[in-house]
C-alpha cells in the first residue's frame, strides 16, 4: 500500500514488493496466489479505514452522506483506488461491512434490487468525483498549470465561442453557472444533495417501518372462520363417502371384466376387498396368465 500510495498501483509489482521487504519475488507467491489477489487484499485493507458506525442510525440521508464523504476522503488518501476496475467484488470482511451499512441505510421497505441500484447511484457519483480529482491532479503535475491558470489561458478562445453564438447552452454555462466557481467541497456537496434528492424520489413517502395491521373485529372473525359440523352432519358425510367408495369399487370390477363376459356379483360390504388387496390380486392374475402363455409357446 505504501508503494501504491507513492508511485501508483502499477508500481506495486511482485518484484518491487519483494525488493522492499528483502526477499525473492517468487517467495511472495507462498502467501498470495497472484497479484490480483494481492490487490484485492489491499483494497479490502483500505476499506477498513472507513470509520462507520456498527449499524445505520435510521436517518438514511445522514447515513449515505457519511458514506459518501468518507469514501471520497479515502480516495484522496489512496489515489490508486480510482484505478481499480474490478469486474467482480472480492467480498472481503471490510467490503461486506460497508455493504451491510449502506444497504441497511436504504432498507426502508423497498425491494433489495432497488436498494442495490440506489446504492450504485451514490457510489457512481462518489467514484466519478474522485476520478476527476485524481485526473486533474495528475494533469496539473504534468503541465504545471493550476485550474485558475488554465481558465485564464482559455479566456480568448472562450470569448470567440461566445461571439459566434453557435453554442447557446455553453454560453449559459459561462455566464450563469455557479458550480465552476465553487471550491471542491462545495461542488461535491452540491452534486451530492441532488443525488440524494433523486434517491429520495425512489423511496416511500413515509420511509418508516409499516405498523402491524390491527386484528379484525370479532364478528368478522366469526364470519370468516369455518363452523364445526354437528354429529349428525358427520355421520351423514361418512355414510355418503362409504357409498361412493362402494360404487367406485363396483365400477372398477365392471371395467376389469369388460370384454370377458358379464360382471360378477357385487359382494356384501363385509366381504369387499380393500383397493390394495384388489390390485395385488389383479397383478398376480396377470403374472399367471403371462406365465401360461409362455409355457404354451414353448410346447408349440
Amino acid at each position: 500500500m505504501r508503494i501504491a500510495d507513492a508511485d501508483g498501483l502499477e508500481a506495486a509489482s511482485m518484484r518491487r514488493i519483494a525488493a522492499e521487504i528483502g526477499t525473492g519475488a517468487m517467495s511472495i507467491y507462498r502467501y498470495v496466489p497472484s497479484r490480483q489477489d494481492l490487490v484485492d487484499l489491499m483494497h479490502d485493507r483500505v476499506l477498513g479505514e472507513l470509520d462507520l458506525p456498527d449499524r445505520p442510525s435510521g436517518d438514511w440521508r445522514a447515513d449515505l452522506t457519511l458514506v459518501a464523504e468518507r469514501s471520497l476522503a479515502l480516495s484522496r488518501r489512496h489515489p490508486w483506488l480510482v484505478r481499480l476496475m474490478r469486474a467482480r467484488p472480492a467480498f472481503g470482511p471490510n467490503e461486506l461491512r460497508l455493504l451491510e451499512f449502506q444497504l441497511g441505510a436504504l432498507d426502508v421497505g423497498i425491494p433489495i434490487d432497488e436498494m442495490m441500484v440506489l446504492a450504485g447511484v451514490l457510489n457512481g457519483y462518489v467514484e466519478s468525483v474522485a476520478r476527476s480529482r485524481v485526473a486533474f491532479t495528475e494533469e496539473a503535475r504534468r503541465t504545471g498549470l493550476t485550474m485558475e491558470e488554465w481558465m485564464r489561458r482559455s479566456i480568448p478562445y472562450v470569448k470567440r465561442l461566445l461571439a459566434d453564438g453557435d453554442h447557446p447552452l455553453f454560453a449559459r454555462v459561462i455566464t450563469h453557472a455557479r458550480q465552476p466557481h465553487m471550491d471542491d467541497e462545495q461542488q461535491f456537496r452540491y452534486g451530492l444533495d441532488r443525488v440524494l434528492d433523486c434517491i429520495a424520489a425512489a423511496l416511500p413517502t413515509d420511509p418508516r417501518p409499516r405498523p402491524t395491521p390491527a386484528p379484525a373485529p370479532a364478528h368478522s372473525r366469526a364470519a370468516a372462520e369455518p363452523r364445526t359440523p354437528s354429529r349428525a352432519q358427520t355421520r351423514t358425510a361418512s355414510r355418503a363417502a362409504a357409498e361412493t367408495r362402494a360404487r367406485n369399487w363396483t365400477c372398477s370390477r365392471t371395467r376389469g371384466r369388460m370384454g370377458r363376459g358379464p360382471p360378477g356379483p357385487v359382494r356384501p360390504r363385509s366381504q369387499r376387498c380393500v383397493p390394495g388387496r384388489l390390485i395385488e390380486r389383479a397383478h398376480a392374475k396377470r403374472l399367471r396368465t403371462a406365465g401360461a402363455r409362455r409355457a404354451a409357446g414353448r410346447l408349440r
